[in-house]
């Protein structure tokens, strides 16, 4: 298999994160995001929406869309599983992972990032402590209020299963970190970030474990 990925690329984060812990191989094929290598006519050719990551398998094929594609992994290779086959805890998984990825991560990404400059004229200093942080809070809000409403929580999202949730939570409270987000007031969430950060799968996974790390 073949990944394409770039090391700050927080979806990328989730696929390398869900690789990790199924133990399934992949030669990276890392893709710039600031030298805008994902919009060249190579990469479109491969994923015509010119985003970060997709996935070849060997025959060929590609998948796009990281939370898709941790489905298809989990289904492709059922353990360890990322997924848990109840009804109500595997839409709770998703309810989780979709505050995180349908919510949070669009609003924070570099294309509106790079859209509020050119279009709005908006500085670093507006984006980076005005803009980021309050969708970092408006998220992480209503995903605290979820996990402490739920009560499925423990080690992980939902109780010491590690799942697809916490393959969601974990690139998005390191970015929130690196734009230097205030995150004391979602300790749930964050007590489950610190034990994630434990995991060999996301220790050898992370940002600047990679080799296209500037």
């Amino acid at each position: 298999m073949q990944l394409y990925t770039f090391f700050r690329s927080s979806t990328s984060f989730r696929l390398r994160i869900a690789l990790a812990y199924k133990g399934m191989s992949y030669e990276a094929r890392y893709t710039s995001l600031p030298k805008m290598e994902h919009a060249k006519p190579d990469y479109l050719s491969v994923n015509p929406q010119g985003l970060v990551p997709a996935l070849i398998d060997d025959s060929g094929k590609v998948f796009t869309q990281s939370m898709a594609m941790i489905e298809y992994l989990d289904d492709l290779k059922p353990a360890p599983a990322l997924m848990p086959k109840h009804p109500e805890e595997k839409w709770y998984v998703r309810a989780v992972a979709q505050i995180i990825g349908c919510e949070m991560h669009p609003l924070n990404n570099v294309r509106v990032l790079k859209y509020l400059k050119t279009a709005y004229a908006l500085d670093d200093n507006k984006i980076n402590k005005e803009w980021y942080p309050h969708w970092i809070h408006e998220g992480m809000r209503g995903l605290e209020s979820l996990i402490a409403s739920q009560g499925r929580a423990g080690t992980y999202c939902l109780g010491n299963q590690f799942t697809m949730a916490d393959v969601c939570l974990v690139p998005q409270i390191y970015n929130a970190k690196r734009f230097n987000c205030d995150m004391t007031p979602y300790p749930a969430a964050m007590k489950i970030f610190e034990a994630c950060a434990q995991l060999d799968c996301v220790k050898t996974t992370e940002p600047a474990t990679q080799s296209d790390a500037i």
